[in-house]
């Protein structure tokens, strides 16, 4: 009876305690960054210690007594708000607010809405929310994998890889002509004529904040896409003054190994920067630079500084500045290494006869020297916290020099066809991108986005050397049966584009929390670009009289010289003809006009609690106009197409939980060929030739994904997706039915498909929970993918003047690696209350067999095999202002194989090792 009584007595009290309770609840976003929601904001009640952060999704709740009280809302570097209101029992008072730096000076810290973009976790909250499906490395991520260029970073991202030698990336196996890149949502121009997209590899981190990975399309974005697209994100400073100076130096174990016989080019600055240009009357005398090559001490430098201040201006303005400069280069080598081509299709792997290969080169070496200088303004200016503005301007240099060498036998040479090709090659881009952006908003519903651009890309190849050589008794002799064997090369690319987004966000549906359930896009694209290329080869042809004349092949200026050139032993033309003909000098060009203008619609809607989807339309008018005067068509001819894309795009996430999604896409979009691919001129490589087809036209493509993730806490994740595409008309690179083999770009067939799975998983394996971390994280991302398109000759007839009779009737896509994987495990130790760390990170990458090139006239494919790249970084702060890093790269050092896949088995196209890289870096922050 005592104890019915006091439970009774219990029951009462708390019953009567609880309704005099309420909650308090909301949503708290960051209006400095377009209202999104933001996690870890203190939520406390005035006066007492209730209080808890804010979530993942910016949303809090607390129980509080009934009555009034102050809500106070705070976050380091914005300022802090303190809001009435009252609760009633049983009910709950709805608060949502928008935090501002406002007038906020910081001191010790950068404002973390914006700094947090570079860090792991942020990103991660950013991926977990986003309707999109989209894939981000941060500052933070790249710093701790030692990644020095955009190229390497895309590449730790799942389903990515890069092709061997360059910068051009393949998504999804989908290569350069399938992906697009944009700076800060911008489009930017290609700096090589080869390539549409430009060479990530010349973009060193430094400049970024983040790059975000679109692999599903939205009808924001330029319809030329199936693979994925690039953002790269510029850095944003928004905190106290600071100066940092880095410097390091770096080496490659097969460059040193070969440090008394590492020569390139001679004539050429170490800074990369040239002017040398096609010398005056080249037809009448001889006046070209020396054939010398200048010997190099193979040790890599790098050098850089950033800076960065931010100033109030007036009650809600403030003015941010940040600047970078930085050079470094880098020595290279390849070893070990043999190279062919012309290869018949009886030969095997057992290494067959030379009589059927066109070119087999035992021996092949290179050796390269590359700089680049890359320069970053920003300047941000906040009005006040509804309207900013940022001007971003960024200059990069880069610059290769490399000679390689071929020795061994070529089928056309006179003799027994033993001989030595050397090409030497100079290489020079420069890229201007300066971008207005702007941000305004006018309410909580409606925001305005802008930005304009304005980028020009000069490239210039002069004086590019390449001279071939009969071995004979005594020495060398020069090798004159084609007046093209000995030339001298001169390339200038110029193009110009200008750039224009706009877009009106308009918010619906306002909820009980203050939050809107739809958001209605309207937005324009424009993009108007023209490139002119102009390119000059001049022949030396030697005389018959002086075929037998024995030279030096590390002296060839004491043949090719002006007395020489009196003499007659030899004669300069260009494909025009010699001295006295009208035109004789007049370069091969090409020209390209290409405009784009686009307009989308996308609706955003929350249906419910869990489901949200974006439905997108986006019109195109595209028109592409090429003309040309080559060697091919000297009388110069021109060609026009015109495209209206309807691209429709959906979206949708579902929310199974807090820390589960599903996520859907499908899209519609379009494949362009580009200037170079449909203008009708010609590209000569020592073991390929590329010549363009004016009858190439346009693939349209269908996009699918699948995609399940799951966010066990803030710095972890599992995710699983599943992807397809079917592609119209796609477009390959394929040997064509001629006397030179020749490389032309094709609609190979109806149609091709993709399909794939990814994975990707970040595990926390454990962390104290001490001021001092101490904490060991690992990460895995893999991709399977299968490839498959139609290869049918009788199409190529109908519809090209050239003919490819394709091996087999069926291939994969070029570039597709069936199996992709990136690991990577890090530890990181920290004391001295934060001011010292240290994070050692092993990361490794694998990718397997990839088609290059699509087997024709019974030959195979010729098919880059697998390898793995293993990599050791070491990051270390000693205290606040000095820093350490020591790293080693492709510790594996694999050998680079290419292979012709015959029947009979896989004959070796192209062989070599790079070597080991080790770099030691130190740094520090006035």
């Amino acid at each position: 009876m005592k104890f019915n009584f006091l439970f009774i007595t219990i029951l009462i009290c708390t019953l009567g305690f609880s309704q005099n309770k309420g909650k308090v609840a909301g949503l708290i976003t960051d209006a400095d960054v377009n209202n999104e929601a933001m996690p870890f904001v203190n939520v406390m009640i005035k006066g007492t210690t209730n209080g808890h952060a804010t979530d993942m999704n910016g949303k809090f709740e607390l129980l509080a007594d009934a009555g009034n009280h102050v809500l106070v809302v705070s976050y380091v570097g914005y300022e802090s708000v303190e809001i009435p209101f009252e609760v009633k029992p049983n009910e709950t008072t709805t608060i949502s607010k928008a935090l501002s730096s406002g007038s906020v000076k910081l001191e010790d810290i950068v404002i973390q809405s914006r700094v947090s973009r570079t860090k792991e976790t942020a990103l991660l909250m950013v991926q977990k929310n986003a309707v999109e499906m989209k894939q981000s490395i941060g500052a933070q991520e790249l710093t701790r994998k030692g990644v020095s260029d955009v190229a390497t970073a895309v590449t730790k991202t799942t389903g990515i890889t890069k092709q061997e030698g360059s910068g051009n990336i393949y998504v999804r196996g989908l290569g350069d002509r399938y992906n697009s890149t944009t700076i800060n949502g911008l489009p930017v121009p290609s700096n090589n004529p080869e390539q549409k997209n430009i060479n990530l590899d010349i973009f060193s981190t430094d400049l970024v904040e983040y790059i975000s990975i679109d692999k599903v399309y939205g009808a924001n974005l330029y319809g030329d896409f199936s693979g994925g697209n690039v953002d790269i994100i510029s850095k944003d400073y928004q905190g106290k003054g600071f100066v940092k100076v880095k410097m390091g130096a770096s080496g490659n174990s097969n460059a040193i190994s070969e440090k008394d016989n590492f020569k390139v080019q001679s004539g050429f600055s170490d800074s990369g920067f040239s002017t040398r240009s096609i010398p005056s009357n080249p037809l009448d005398s001889y006046n070209f630079e020396t054939l010398s090559l200048e010997k190099k001490t193979p040790f890599s430098g790098n050098f850089g500084i950033s800076a960065g201040d931010s100033y109030n201006v007036g009650e809600n303005g403030k003015l941010s500045l940040f600047g970078t400069a930085s050079f470094s280069n880098d020595y290279s080598s390849r070893n070990e290494g043999s190279a062919a081509s012309g290869i018949n299709e009886n030969a095997t792997g057992a290494g067959g006869q030379d009589g059927l290969y066109g070119r087999k080169f035992d021996d092949y070496s290179s050796f390269g020297y590359s700089t680049n200088a890359t320069a970053m303004a920003n300047v941000g200016y906040k009005i006040n916290t509804n309207h900013k503005i940022k001007f971003n301007s960024i200059f990069v240099n880069s610059s290769s020099q490399g000679t390689e060498e071929y020795a061994g036998r070529i089928v056309d040479l006179a003799n027994d066809g033993n001989g030595l090709i050397r090409r030497s090659t100079f290489t020079e881009n420069k890229l201007f991108v300066n971008q207005l952006l702007g941000n305004h908003r006018f309410s909580d519903q409606m925001n305005l986005n802008w930005g304009v651009s304005y980028d020009k890309v000069n490239g210039e190849m002069p004086d590019r050397t390449t001279n071939t050589l009969n071995k004979v008794d005594g020495g060398y002799t020069i090798n004159s049966q084609s007046a093209p064997n000995n030339n001298r090369y001169f390339q200038s690319l110029n193009e110009d584009e200008v750039a224009a987004n706009a877009s009106v966000d308009y918010k619906f549906v306002k909820t009980e929390d203050l939050a809107f359930k739809g958001k209605l896009t309207l937005g324009y694209n424009g993009r108007f670009k023209k490139r002119n290329f102009e390119a000059t080869q001049f022949n030396l042809k030697t005389d018959n009289t002086f075929l037998a004349t024995i030279v030096d092949p590390n002296n060839l200026d004491a043949f090719y010289n002006q007395t020489n050139f009196t003499n007659g032993a030899f004669k300069i033309s260009t494909f025009r003809g010699v001295s006295g003909v009208a035109n004789a000098l007049d370069p091969q060009v090409y020209n390209g006009d290409q405009k784009i203008n686009g307009v989308f619609a996308n609706v955003e809607y929350q249906f419910g609690s869990k489901l949200t989807a974006v439905l997108g339309l986006r019109g195109e008018n595209i028109v592409q106009k090429v003309d040309w005067n080559t060697q091919l068509d000297p009388e110069g001819d021109s060609d026009k197409f015109e495209k209206n894309a309807f691209l429709p795009s959906l979206t949708a996430r579902y929310a199974l939980n807090d820390k589960q999604n599903l996520r859907f896409g499908f899209s519609k979009t379009y494949t362009l060929p580009q200037f170079k691919e449909r203008a009708l001129f010609v590209y000569e490589d020592v073991t390929e030739v590329h010549i363009g087809n004016p009858n190439l036209y346009p693939s349209d493509n269908y996009n699918f994904d699948l995609k399940w993730e799951l966010f066990p806490n803030q710095e972890e994740l599992i995710s699983v997706a599943a992807f397809g595409k079917y592609i119209l008309n796609p477009i390959n690179e394929v040997i064509i039915a001629s006397p030179t083999n020749d490389i032309s770009y094709i609609n190979t067939g109806d149609m091709g498909s993709v399909a794939g799975i990814e994975l990707e998983y970040r595990k926390l394996i454990f962390a104290t929970k001490e001021a001092n971390a101490n904490k060991l994280s690992a990460g895995l991302n893999a991709s399977y993918m299968y490839t498959e398109q139609e290869l049918d000759s009788e199409k190529v007839k109908a519809e090209n003047d050239y003919n490819a009779e394709f091996t087999n009737k069926k291939g994969q896509f070029t570039g597709a690696s069936p199996l992709l994987l990136n690991a990577d495990l890090t530890f990181v130790k920290e004391w001295n209350d934060k001011n010292s760390s240290v994070s050692t990170t092993l990361a490794y990458s694998y990718f397997s067999d990839r088609v290059y090139s699509i087997g024709t006239a019974q030959r195979g494919n010729l098919v880059n095999k697998g390898a793995g790249t293993l990599d050791f970084i070491v990051k270390s702060k000693l205290n606040k202002e000095l820093g350490l890093d020591f790293g080693i790269k492709n510790i594996l050092n694999p050998t680079i194989n290419r292979v012709q896949e015959n029947r009979g088995g896989d004959v070796s196209v192209l062989s070599y090792t790079k070597g080991i890289n080790f770099g030691l870096g130190v740094n520090y922050q006035f």
